[in-house]
């Protein structure tokens, strides 16, 4: 077990990506655009993965105008995508790149906040396809190419009501619950391997997901995605190689306890 308590501290230094290959999922915007441009400033060549392009553009053109290194794009509709999707993507990166060095799976999509007995098949179906099918077919396709890194990781992202199941929550909560399970599998299947594997909760933040969940919640309230991105940082680089198969927090927990990054419980 990693002691990770002082991580939000963690500074990392400026090359500390430097020709690393790393997609993110949801990389459009939210949580995903802060670690795409994160990543970028420390040295990766970040894959914006994402369904709306116009979006991802954005973000590849302010990598882009920092001068970091050139991103890729490739668009993708988690909700839809067929498995020869995902095949044809990790085709593209090989021939892009021959190898993939990190992986986010950062995209969710809430689902409904209703009780059970009245919830929509429809919006269960979509929130388990985005939250936990389209995580394991992205993996699946593309862990040959992250075989062919010597450092490789693989980072899901996690919430507390995928740890412990709330009222109203729905299939985020089982998908996210589900998600934990795919992350303990894959971790222990790659133990013997460079591959590192984790969850991180990333707290309240002020994304377009948080403002859907809680629609009378003061936006200022909540801090930006990029307060967090300092765990990010550590276990997509170097310093991160013995955290593996672990759920971490990267806010203070809910009781009121310093700011830190943690086990979760």
């Amino acid at each position: 077990m990693t002691d990770t308590t002082n991580l939000l501290h963690y500074q990392a230094p400026p090359d500390l990506l430097r020709d690393r290959v790393i997609a993110i999922t949801g990389a459009g915007d939210g949580l995903g655009r802060a670690a795409a441009m994160t990543f970028a400033r420390h040295g990766a060549t970040v894959v914006l993965l994402g369904r709306t392009l116009a979006k991802l553009e954005v973000v590849y053109d302010e990598i882009e105008a920092g001068g970091h290194p050139q991103p890729a794009i490739f668009p993708i509709n988690l909700e839809g995508a067929a498995p020869q999707d995902y095949e044809q993507l990790r085709i593209a990166l090989e021939n892009e790149f021959g190898r993939l060095d990190g992986l986010l799976h950062n995209a969710a999509e809430l689902g409904g906040r209703t009780p059970l007995d009245t919830y929509s098949l429809g919006d269960w179906n979509k929130a388990m396809q985005v939250n936990v099918t389209a995580p394991f077919l992205l993996t699946r396709a593309l862990l040959p190419l992250l075989r062919q890194s010597a450092d490789g990781r693989i980072v899901f992202t996690g919430s507390n009501v995928g740890r412990k199941g709330r009222a109203y929550w729905g299939a985020y909560a089982v998908s996210k619950g589900a998600m934990e399970t795919l992350m303990q599998v894959l971790a222990d299947e790659l133990e013997a391997t460079p591959i590192r594997v984790n969850s991180i909760h990333p707290g309240p933040l002020r994304t377009r997901l948080r403002a859907s969940a809680y629609p009378a919640e003061d936006p200022v309230s909540v801090p930006l995605p990029e307060s967090v991105m300092n765990a990010y940082l550590f276990l997509f680089g170097p310093d991160g190689r013995d955290c593996h198969g672990q759920q971490l927090n990267a806010q203070a927990k809910e009781d009121g306890e310093k700011p830190q990054i943690e086990v979760g419980e």
